[in-house]
């Protein structure tokens, strides 16, 4: 089980074309262990090329990666963690007395299941809520499985704000959650999007 990222240096970037097997892969796991919990959040088996490629090609996707498989050029070693962040408000969901676009929104963010426990979900978490900072905006939102309990506690706990619950019959998510945006470091990874920032 790799939960120590000091003997796993740990590196976010944003994805890239080549990256999509690792990517659906990943997903893939992550919707399965869910579906195991009983959670209908995500398509069962993941989800297809023509949900993630956009994202890839918007550059909003991210992917968190142990820097060591480098040292082995031919082992292919799917990514630790992918978060997708952008503007996309929901329409469903998020209504213009919300204020759509005073947020980034959090998608698709899913930890490796060897990584669980490992904080990392935590510090993407906060990494995003950084993002939000830089891009001006006072919010990150998200949203969740209506009656994944658990996970709204997880994002209770980590300074996110019960919006309310849109209750759809065609969407399993709908709980609506928020946080306030702030600069917050994080140790938990190398941040290689920073240099982006510092070229614009």
């Amino acid at each position: 089980m790799h939960t120590n990222t000091l003997l796993h240096p740990l590196a976010l970037r944003r994805a890239e074309p080549e990256d999509l097997p690792g990517i659906l892969t990943l997903l893939a796991d992550a919707s399965e262990w869910l579906y195991s919990q009983g959670v209908r959040q995500w398509p069962r088996g993941g989800f297809g090329p023509e949900r993630i490629v956009p994202l890839i090609e918007e550059r909003v996707l991210f992917l968190l990666e142990d820097e060591l498989r480098y040292l082995d050029p031919d082992e292919s070693a799917p990514p630790v963690a992918t978060i997708a962040v952008d503007d996309n408000a929901d329409p469903e969901f998020w209504t213009l007395d919300d204020d759509p676009g005073a947020a980034l929104y959090v998608h698709k963010l899913a930890v490796a299941r060897p990584w669980s426990g490992s904080g990392l979900g935590d510090a993407l978490l906060d990494w995003a809520c950084t993002y939000a900072h830089a891009a001006g905006l006072p919010w990150l939102r998200l949203d969740c499985a209506k009656g994944n309990w658990r996970l709204q506690e997880y994002y209770r706990r980590r300074g996110f704000r019960h919006v309310r619950t849109v209750d759809l019959p065609h969407r399993a998510s709908g709980a609506l959650f928020e946080r306030a945006s702030r600069d917050q470091t994080t140790t938990a990874f190398r941040d290689l999007t920073m240099a982006e920032l510092i070229s614009a």
